[in-house]
């Protein structure tokens, strides 16, 4: 086909652009600035950094297309070019002519946007098939002026949908479809917050809006970065490449627990857990902060020669009344310091002196003012507070007011506290609190520019404030599904969760068409709907699959090896299968396949456990976000069983499926699920 070798020949051609634009990278001399102090070295450091991650961001991947769609546009929309070549990134010609121009460019925006009624000046546009090594198989092409052909366009969505897959998860650069393009690019404020049915493509549009932010606002982004945190490290694993195969090399990539480091050995209960993720904390940890903040007895004495000043215990008194609130604890402090010795200074002018701030300095560091403010307002770090308040039943107690219940205050305390704060063990959840008495006591400064939290609908009030005060100046973008909701500490409603991470002013945005999950797929499991998230509504899907659901049937003792021949079964199709059960079953399970002879790997073992193998077993706690071609799903009503919230946590599971989904039961199935079920 000669216009297809005609595209080939392009595609080489932008390619050898592309490695020359990478050698000349490559071999450019990275500026350096003489000098020794600080800002040179800083300056020099960045340089360097830049050149590594544009060396990087031109790197041709193997596996991934340089161009995936094409305009052709009326003569003289653009200026000297009629045609564009739309890729991940632009490529130029040796004289600076584009061969391949950016997807995030302006004049990119037709190849999402242009319909028959507003082409945009579009003439054609063409989408390219190429296989998983980034061959070029073909290109479909839909011509903007005669009638609209409603299926135009959507074999080439279906194909690159249902095109097999293995390992981690491939960008939807060439899929975007209009109200992800919405999303994808929205400026970089206000915050938005996309509430997205399985299949949604949720987690893409997250990515590609930071690949497109990074694009159109990298000097605002530069100076505070940019962060995504996912809720495992498995999820991380799967979303590693995307952002890469975008050209965006330097995007911190972390769970929450790695955001917040502390050291941390202790497992709370779901119940100690949901109490000390619970918003109300903020206000108990102020109390306990503050209780510690005594009245002064006794004034201040200092002696100068043989000068004698007299600070009296009522006017210190009103001195720390007056600072009690009205800053962060460490400042106070630093400035009840500072106003003991103004008072100090003050009697010395009525007595002639004219003492300047060298003078308040050293008044402020003698031994009668430092005595005075370590009595009253201690020197504190956040383990000592929290220690007293999960070991001492009186004084939590009295910081709790009515914000925590009897129960509550009960589930909090140690049942056989440490004896002081610098043994104590401490749990995930304390590690947030910690965090939050750390800002309490000294504000931390500098700002993320821009923060994504992925599966957001499981974060906790506490842990979306400490990811608030890490983004209070920049922008955020939350991504979750309420349906999917599995952790006893939730947050609540997405207003709710804005309103914890200070963007109260953010949009909430619903995304309710599923690209990726069958639509028989994604009826069935919305059966639970009614029962786990009663305000939302039954999503869509967008394509049909032939037998895309199986229910099977089988007794307790027959069910290992039911499952067993249903993972053989999915295994003579194409792409990935995944196991999902509960996650005290899966070990099992996983030496069930690997008995009889079934190569499966075990999701959580390393990074690289979803490219190991076609077959993964995965515990159920760790499949939110993850996608598989066929899933098989065992016992289901041992999924529900595990956790408070299982009925959440099934939804999960079901909807994991890209092209098929088998379950395998043995226990009866959820009521809701086995209405109308067909065996």
């Amino acid at each position: 086909m000669p216009e297809l070798d005609s595209e080939r020949a392009v595609l080489t051609e932008a390619k050898s652009a592309l490695a020359r634009m990478h050698s000349e990278v490559l071999v450019r001399d990275v500026p350096v600035i003489g000098g020794e102090d600080n800002d040179e070295r800083f300056t020099n450091e960045a340089n360097q950094r830049a050149h590594e991650q544009r060396t990087l961001a031109l790197v041709d991947l193997p596996d991934v297309p340089l161009f995936f769609g094409r305009l052709d546009y009326e003569h003289g929309a653009i200026d000297g070019i009629d045609r564009i070549y739309i890729g991940r990134r632009h490529v130029h010609d040796g004289s600076g002519e584009p061969m391949v121009i950016d997807w995030r460019a302006r004049v990119s925006v037709p190849f999402y946007r242009a319909t028959h009624s507003d082409r945009q000046r579009v003439l054609l546009r063409r989408r390219y098939g190429f296989s998983d090594s980034a061959e070029l198989t073909g290109f479909e092409d839909e011509s903007m002026m005669g009638p609209e052909a409603h299926d135009q366009g959507d074999a080439f969505l279906r194909a690159e949908i249902e095109r097999p897959r293995t390992g981690p998860m491939r960008d939807i650069v060439a899929t975007i479809q209009p109200e992800q393009d919405d999303l994808v690019r929205a400026p970089l404020h206000p915050s938005i917050c996309v509430q997205g049915a399985p299949g949604t493509g949720k987690t893409a549009v997250g990515l590609h809006r930071v690949a497109y932010l990074l694009y159109t606002e990298r000097e605002r982004l530069r100076r505070g970065g940019v962060v995504i945190v996912g809720p495992n490290r498995s999820f991380l694993a799967y979303i590693r490449k995307v952002l890469p195969a975008l050209g965006e090399v330097d995007v911190r990539q972390i769970t929450i627990e790695e955001l917040i480091t502390h050291p941390t050995s202790m497992i709370d209960s779901s119940e100690t857990a949901r109490v000390k993720g619970d918003g109300r904390m903020s206000a108990v940890l102020v109390r306990a902060l503050w209780s510690f903040i005594g009245t002064p007895t006794e004034g201040v004495l200092y002696s100068k020669g043989a000068q004698r000043f007299r600070v009296h215990d009522y006017q210190a008194q009103e001195i720390v009344a007056a600072l009690r609130g009205s800053t962060g604890y460490a400042a106070g402090r630093n400035a009840l310091a500072q106003r003991l010795a103004h008072a100090v200074l003050v009697l010395m002018e009525q007595r002639g002196d004219s003492p300047d701030d060298r003078v308040q300095n050293a008044v402020a560091r003698s031994k009668p003012v430092k005595t005075l403010v370590d009595s009253v307002w201690p020197k504190l770090v956040p383990e000592q507070v929290l220690h007293r308040m999960l070991s001492d039943a009186e004084f939590l107690a009295e910081v709790a007011g009515d914000d925590l219940t009897a129960e509550e205050q009960s589930a909090l305390l140690w049942e056989k506290p440490a004896r002081g704060w610098k043994t104590a063990k401490w749990s995930q959840a304390d590690a947030v609190l910690l965090d939050e008495l750390d800002d309490l006591i000294e504000r931390k400064a500098g700002s993320l520019g821009h923060l994504v939290l992925d599966e957001a609908q499981d974060l906790s009030a506490m842990q979306l404030r400490a990811l608030g005060r890490r983004c209070r100046t920049g922008s955020a973008t939350v991504l979750g599904d309420l349906a999917q909701a599995t952790a006893p500490w939730a947050a609540g409603p997405w207003d709710r969760v804005l309103s914890y991470l200070d963007k109260s002013d953010g949009q909430v945005i619903e995304l309710d068409r599923g690209f990726r999950v069958p639509e028989q797929i994604i009826k069935f499991a919305a059966r639970l709907l009614p029962e786990i998230a009663p305000t939302l509504g039954v999503p869509s899907g967008v394509r049909t699959v032939a037998d895309s659901l199986a229910v099977v049937r089988t007794g307790e003792d027959e069910l290992a090896a039911a499952v067993v021949e249903s993972c053989r079964t999915a295994l003579t199709g194409e792409g990935s299968v995944a196991l999902i059960a509960a996650d005290d079953q899966i070990g099992a399970l996983q030496a069930e396949l690997v008995g009889a002879g079934l190569e499966a790997g075990l999701l959580g073992d390393s990074e690289d456990s979803m490219e190991a193998t076609r077959l993964v077993c995965v515990p159920a706690s760790l499949a939110k976000g993850l996608e598989f071609d066929t899933v098989v799903v065992a016992e289901p009503a041992r999924i529900v069983a595990a956790e408070t919230r299982g009925l959440q946590r099934l939804y999960v599971v079901l909807t994991r499926a890209v092209s098929r989904l088998h379950l395998v039961h043995s226990a009866p199935l959820p009521e809701a699920l086995e209405q109308g079920v067909l065996r």
